[in-house]
């Protein structure tokens, strides 16, 4: 079964260029595309999807309201943003408003294809290295989410001393093969964790769990946590 896609862009050359690259992998079928929030909306009504690629800066309504608006119906399509650096604080808006990641709107086609593949699959963190430098980016002093207090979350402490491993990990943008790796641990023992830390956390997906370790300090921005190394 191949992953439905909707492109939402309000350039047509963009929409353009993807559906060509995108219909080029066997893997993915694109079903429709939209112009802005609300052309995406309406599609939705009629089209069945599995992974809407959203970029943010449209007219009538943003990606970051439409992504909003997608993820609060019941089966929602995933949602991955389409984003340039100079925009990265709106794109950390949509990583709040539900979206499951978000790639650079030059990025290869294998990349591209890579993040639907792992979007759909409910590994919300994708292309960890640019996802961990747009956290930098909006949360360090002087980005975007600059004086929101980051203080430590009391929902940390319904957290075990392992789970807390978990997810920092996650935080780092490791996935569970990784995790397993690092911590020594069975890769569905990982699993097993990851779910855990979500329920206890009332937390939707790994993104939410990415974001609420940065805002609550567990994990800071910047070259101070020492165990990052790892990029993909």
């Amino acid at each position: 079964m191949t992953i439905r896609v909707v492109l939402v862009d309000d350039q047509e050359m963009i929409r353009t260029g993807l559906r060509m690259m995108l219909e080029s992998r066997p893997e993915i079928t694109v079903v429709g595309e939209a112009g802005d929030g609300e052309e995406a909306l309406a599609l939705l009504e009629s089209v069945a999807a599995d992974v809407v690629l959203m970029d943010i800066r449209m007219p009538r309504l943003d990606g970051v309201a439409a992504t909003r608006r997608i993820r609060e119906q019941a089966d929602a399509p995933q949602v991955l943003v389409l984003t340039t650096f100079d925009v990265d604080e709106y794109a950390y808006d949509a990583l709040r408003a539900g979206a499951g990641g978000f790639l650079l709107k030059d990025a290869p086609l294998e990349e591209i294809a890579q993040a639907i593949g792992h979007v759909h699959a409910g590994e919300a963190i994708v292309a960890p290295s640019t996802t961990r430098r747009l956290l930098d980016h909006v949360l360090a002093p002087g980005g975007a989410a600059d004086g929101a207090p980051r203080l430590p979350d009391p929902r940390l402490e319904l957290l075990t001393p392992r789970e807390r491993e978990v997810l920092l990990e996650v935080a780092r943008g490791h996935s569970n093969a990784e995790i397993a790796q690092r911590l020594v641990l069975a890769e569905g023992t990982v699993k097993i964790h990851v779910g855990r830390i979500l329920t206890k956390l009332d937390l939707r997906d790994r993104v939410q769990a990415v974001v609420l370790a940065y805002e609550s300090g567990l994990l800071r921005p910047g070259p101070e946590d020492p165990g990052d190394a790892h990029t993909t």
